[in-house]
């Protein structure tokens, strides 16, 4: 499995990084299907600026409707539908809400875009914590975070391609963060302050004291402010890059 980071910022660009995108590739294993973890809204533009073409993505998995993590998802559609020229299905899967969040979305930005006819199917799968899915031939288990977005914001432990990425997507500490992240091959893990609490978002210092229950085989940590962007890893931990390219 090969995962690239299209995006790594937060919301507020810090660092002049994309909005959250991870895009999963199972070279070599026969078929399986390409995904996106996430699409922020600059996610398209990352998309184009690292060569990844967006008809050769089968699905997209959305830990939480805020814009910067699912607000590119207009944009995908409607390039699918008006450049790339698309036929082929295109699954959605996110928490509750997913589909009147996208819906709402798109009409914002284009009015009337949300109900044009398109080429190719574009079809919504709802998951929930706690309940296993089987989507594009990858394995999802969510898990609930504490994030206030409008609807559940989730944390994913995906398995494909003989492999389990686990991402936390944003929150603060939870105790569902261990069973999230336990042993899989690559934990992304949200890394905002280096321990400054900031309310609904999680520190490097309390991520660190509680790495022994979890004990991921690769931790990456994402979704970082100025001061998390300059601190040192000293080892402990990778620092994501746009760009960056992880073979799992």
């Amino acid at each position: 499995m090969r995962l690239q980071i299209l995006g790594c910022g937060d919301a507020f660009g810090s660092g002049g990084r994309f909005n959250t995108c991870f895009h999963v590739s199972p070279e070599g294993s026969g078929g399986r299907s390409a995904f996106l973890i996430d699409c922020g809204a600059s996610s398209l533009i990352a998309m184009r600026r690292f060569g990844v073409d967006p008809n050769g993505i089968d699905a997209v998995f959305l830990t939480h409707l805020h814009g910067d993590h699912f607000g590119g998802l207009p944009w995908l559609i409607l390039d699918a539908q008006l450049v790339s020229r698309r036929t082929k299905p295109l699954v959605i899967a996110g928490p509750r809400g997913t589909g009147a969040r996208l819906a709402a979305a798109m009409e914002a930005l284009f009015p009337g875009s949300g109900t044009a006819q398109r080429a190719f199917p574009v079809e919504i799968v709802e998951i929930a914590a706690g309940l296993r899915s089987e989507v594009v031939g990858a394995g999802v288990t969510p898990f609930s975070m504490s994030h206030p977005s409008g609807a559940p914001s989730l944390g994913l432990r995906i398995e494909a391609g003989g492999r389990t990425v686990s991402y936390t997507g944003d929150t603060e500490w939870v105790e569902d963060l261990i069973p999230l992240g336990r042993e899989a091959d690559l934990m992304i893990a949200e890394g905002y302050t280096v321990e400054r609490p900031v309310k609904f978002h999680l520190n490097w210092a309390t991520l660190a004291a509680r790495l022994p229950e979890i004990r991921p085989k690769r931790l990456v940590l994402t979704h970082m402010s100025p001061e998390m962007i300059a601190h040192d890893p000293a080892g402990r931990y990778v620092a994501a890059e746009d760009g960056m390219v992880l073979e799992i």
